[in-house]
């Protein structure tokens, strides 16, 4: 249950603000995946030694071979590269592994029985796809190709950031398509987390869990051109407080309310 069902007069003022000039995501032009799901990922995700290895024994395995990031490495605004890679054997691609005997070796390294897809004790859970494949079918496998905006699952704070061309996201981890400056800027915005987080439960610790189905309500109003310059001019500057300052009055809230949301921080951290 959300936490917006007793609600003080200013938290009740503030919603319904949010909700007047917002339109939820959900309606919006835009698709929310979730990241790779391998069923193990010690065996298709690896380091760049293990990559610089395949790709010295057998050049084509860089065909199949792609950069990932994990929640952990995602950052409000950036991210840090861990140097890790995702052999990208995705069911939709409909890959001959014989054709990788690189990646094939690699994989069988961990065994068949426990690679196969059965859901027999050892094994992945029982899908229709062949053992060295992944998980998931990934139909939107192209979207990963595009820049997107990305999120750790579990964080204690918005966390968002773009995450360029060619870079893949790991599982649980969330991704949005397509993606604009003005939209990350609202997503990792303090007004957007205290609604965000006023949908689920925060776990101990101070823990949130950013799930999709939080995300695609939060109201956003569209943006014209000059809304989308200023921001983009901000996140240039890396001026986050004022990107803050401007989705306040993107929303039309008080003063009275903007220190309302900046206190309900404070307390938070």
């Amino acid at each position: 249950m959300d936490s917006w069902v007793i609600l003080s007069p200013i938290e009740q003022r503030i919603k319904s603000k949010i909700e007047a000039v917002g339109t939820p995501l959900k309606e919006w032009d835009i698709s929310i995946y979730r990241g790779i799901l391998t069923g193990y990922n010690e065996a298709f995700i690896i380091d760049g030694k293990k990559k610089a290895e395949l790709r010295a024994e057998d050049p084509k395995s860089d065909e199949i071979i792609r950069p990932i990031l994990r929640g952990r490495d995602i950052k409000r605004y950036g991210y840090e590269f861990a140097d890790l890679y995702l052999i990208t054997t995705f069911p939709s691609l409909k890959i001959d592994i014989d054709m990788y005997p690189a990646v094939k070796q690699h994989l069988l390294g961990f065994g068949y029985d426990r690679l196969k897809q059965t859901g027999e004790p050892g094994a992945r859970k029982k899908t229709n796809n062949k053992w060295f494949e992944t998980q998931d079918c990934i139909n939107y496998r192209d979207d990963f190709y595009r820049q997107k905006i990305v999120w750790g699952n579990l964080n204690l704070t918005a966390a968002f950031s773009f995450a360029p061309e060619g870079m893949f996201i790991n599982a649980p981890c969330p991704l949005i398509v397509p993606a604009s400056s003005y939209l990350l800027a609202i997503l990792n915005s303090k007004l957007a987390d205290y609604y965000i987080r006023n949908l689920g439960v925060t776990r101990n610790g101070g823990y949130f869990e950013y799930k999709p189905m939080f995300i695609e309500k939060l109201p956003v109003p569209f943006p014209n051109y000059e809304i989308r310059k200023k921001v983009d001019k901000l996140l240039q500057a890396k001026e986050y407080d004022e990107i803050d300052k401007l989705i306040y009055t993107l929303y039309n809230l008080t003063e009275e309310e903007i220190k309302f949301i900046e206190i309900h921080f404070r307390f938070q951290g």
